[in-house]
């Protein structure tokens, strides 16, 4: 069959399809909207499209799926998408051509594999007015019938107990064609590189150290980074939860994403020493489409073991034979850190509402959930401890991923200890409560800000101070500092403005103990601090500057602040939803906040 003659307006919700690995929310003439894109979006690839209507939409996915029954028609859905791109100006002409050439197979393929009907299409990509998402039903894991144990509520180590020192290593986005004197603001989606133009508008340039603006970081600072972390240390162990490679998403390939993650992985050794154990977790960047994880049931070519395998024979050094199994499997595993503490690492690359290849099955990815259960089941049974580790939130999650979650740390809320996230490239948590009323505190998702500057941020690192290795320690994390490194300094020596610091120091931004006045940081802190930002907006404003790791220009107020709170108590992704619809955002901040795919 042909493809038949296809106007402008199917061209163009093509090439929202075809480019779905974007984050970029679409614009709105709303305050309020504005505000939430403000606030939560993260360009991505940097294109400026119109929401679909819903009727159009459902015409369009009709369209296609009859269209893509043959493959003689894929190269002309392709060109259609690329030729659209290019005359709506939705990006520069090569962006255009490169990233519908690199996401055109895999995505084209989970279309015709997905059964994906236009309903279900389109309340995916225009929201749940416009249809159900019966390929994402809901679907739930099984638990053990083992009855839940008394809850125990952590208790304040006494003084002089030991404590563990863990460094967090995120979000490093080191940029290869990062240039010094290159376009800070440019047309595409990243900048500060040898090939960024310059608007006629204005011209910045690329600081020796980083940038604020839409880029990423030269190796120099990554390197600087962690010469002042193993300075700082010792580290009694590294959580380091991915993202490795930069936001040139339109360019990116697999010797490219494996080279990178080569290099950095071999600084950490270089820097930390063979004597640190580091953890690491995958982002959504170590992939290339971005975005693209396909589950284990997809072989060939098209599965992730160009990448899982690598990561393996790279990270040998630090994890056991049996952990790298699974990381072959599935990019996720567990490991002992010391008696009475274990680590569980997640893909959460398998919780991903931009994973387009959930669209052929979202019920648990490589049954990982279910996986994770057994781990916590046999912790429980032994009396250990539990940290998890993963790049995005949980609370960014797909709906019935993110419910399946927070029902498996509700029943093990006695083991889990833990939770250590990135992703969003900000300081921030999110909340856990008692599934029964919603009131009691129960965990803390810890989100740490990124290395990268994308984008306008500082670079920055984390610390935890986790309750330390003796008997009936409660393994909670009681303190955290970030660090960072202030570029308005580093890229100015006092005395010769025009010439960079040799060697800047990455300076203590704040200790949350004492900059908010706690005396740890068990749940129930948390939750106490959040009454606190409602009540006391100067206490909030101090979160909304740390927040932004020392850089940012206006105080968040009204809808702003409501947002940010909302999202601060969303541990569950329904959770932000139902506070978004009472708060009067009708979706909007859920949309938005899940699309924080940096």
């Amino acid at each position: 069959m042909l493809l038949p003659s296809l106007p402008s307006w199917f061209l163009l919700t093509c090439s929202l399809v075809l480019l779905f690995g974007s984050c970029d929310p679409a614009p709105t003439s709303e305050q309020s909207r504005l505000v939430l894109m403000e606030q939560f979006s993260r360009p991505e690839v940097g294109f400026n499209w119109r929401n679909v209507t819903c009727p159009l939409c459902k015409a369009v996915f009709t369209i296609l799926d009859i269209a893509l029954l043959s493959d003689t028609n894929e190269e002309r859905v392709a060109s259609a998408v690329r030729e659209v791109c290019i005359r709506l100006h939705l990006a520069d002409e090569q962006v255009c051509r490169q990233i519908t050439e690199l996401f055109r197979d895999d995505f084209i393929r989970v279309l015709q594999q997905s059964l994906l009907w236009p309903t279900e299409a389109c309340a995916l990509l225009v929201g749940p007015s416009c249809g159900k998402f019966d390929i994402y039903a809901p679907w739930n894991l099984t638990l053990p019938k083992v009855p839940k144990p008394p809850v125990t509520p952590p208790s304040p180590p006494k003084p002089g107990s030991p404590q563990s020192r863990v460094l967090f290593l995120t979000d490093i986005h080191w940029d290869q064609a990062y240039a010094v004197g290159s376009a800070a603001d440019c047309k595409d989606p990243l900048c500060c590189r040898a090939d960024s133009q310059a608007p006629k508008w204005r011209r910045r340039e690329a600081g020796f150290w980083g940038t604020y603006s839409k880029c990423d970081l030269p190796l120099r600072t990554v390197e600087n980074l962690l010469e002042n972390a193993a300075r700082d240390g010792p580290w009694d162990w590294v959580y380091w939860t991915g993202d490795i490679p930069a936001h040139n998403i339109w360019s990116q390939t697999r010797k490219q994403q494996l080279s990178e993650l080569t290099v950095i992985t071999r600084l950490i050794h270089k820097y930390l020493g063979p004597h640190v154990t580091v953890y690491p977790a995958i982002g959504n960047h170590e992939s290339t489409p971005v975005n693209s994880f396909p589950p284990p049931f997809v072989h060939g070519n098209r599965s992730m073991s160009w990448l899982y395998d690598t990561m393996a024979e790279e990270w040998s050094a630090w994890l056991p034979e049996q952990a790298l199994k699974t990381l072959r499997y599935g990019g996720f595993y567990t490991v002992e850190i010391q008696p009475g503490l274990r680590l569980v690492s997640l893909n959460m690359n398998f919780c991903a509402r931009e994973n387009f290849w959930l669209m052929v099955n979202s019920t648990d990815p490589a049954n990982q959930l279910q996986w994770l259960v057994h781990i916590l089941q046999d912790s429980e049974n032994k009396g250990e401890k539990v940290h998890i580790i993963g790049h995005i939130p949980p609370g960014l999650c797909l709906s019935s991923w993110s419910w399946n979650y927070y029902h498996i740390l509700n029943r093990y809320e006695n083991t889990i200890s833990g939770q250590f996230f990135g992703h969003t490239h900000l300081d921030e948590f999110q909340m856990f409560y008692d599934e029964s009323t919603m009131s009691r505190p129960l965990g803390v998702a810890f989100i740490a800000p990124s290395a990268t500057t994308y984008i306008n941020l500082n670079p920055g690192f984390r610390v935890y101070y986790v309750d330390g290795n003796y008997k009936g320690s409660s393994r909670f994390v009681l303190d955290h500092e970030t660090y960072i490194l202030n570029l308005t300094t580093a890229n100015q020596s006092p005395g010769a403005p025009s010439t960079p610091e040799q060697n800047p120091k990455w300076t203590l931004l704040y200790r949350a103990t004492e900059a908010y006045g706690l005396t740890s940081l068990f749940p129930s802190d948390c939750d106490g601090l959040m009454q606190t930002f409602i009540k006391d907006d100067r206490s909030f404003q101090k979160f909304w500057y740390y927040r932004h790791k020392g850089h940012v220009s206006q105080l968040c107020k009204e809808m702003c602040k409501t947002t940010v709170l909302c999202f601060l108590r969303s541990g569950r992704y329904d959770e932000l939803e139902q506070c978004d619809l009472f708060n009067g955002f009708k979706g909007e901040m859920a949309r938005a906040a899940r699309k924080t795919l940096c």
